[in-house]
């Protein structure tokens, strides 16, 4: 799903312009990445949260050249599904 599908279907459910809606996502869009570059938490209750989790360096081969590559501590961007969500997925299933 895109950010447009997601302006789609809200404007209509809300019978509001796409205009506004638009503007509204991309507020809280930037919202959220400004909170994750200042590593804080999100959570959205019933959905899931995000977190930023820190990398250690390491080392590690390069399988087509066989070099030792190092690679540099780096931020990298946590989800964690709510239960409810989590139950959603898993009865779909069944």
């Amino acid at each position: 799903m895109l950010k447009k599908d997601i302006v789609d279907k809200v404007s209509h459910e809300l019978s509001m312009q796409k205009q506004d809606v638009d503007l509204a996502v991309n507020i809280m869009l930037e919202t959220m990445t400004e909170a994750l570059i200042e590593e804080r938490r999100i959570e959205l209750r019933g959905f899931g949260s995000f977190s930023v989790r820190k990398r250690k360096p390491r080392s590690t081969k390069n399988p087509r050249t066989g070099k030792i590559m190092d690679i540099p501590a780096r931020k990298t961007l946590h989800f964690t599904m709510s239960k409810s969500l989590k139950e959603a997925l898993i009865s779909e299933m069944e």
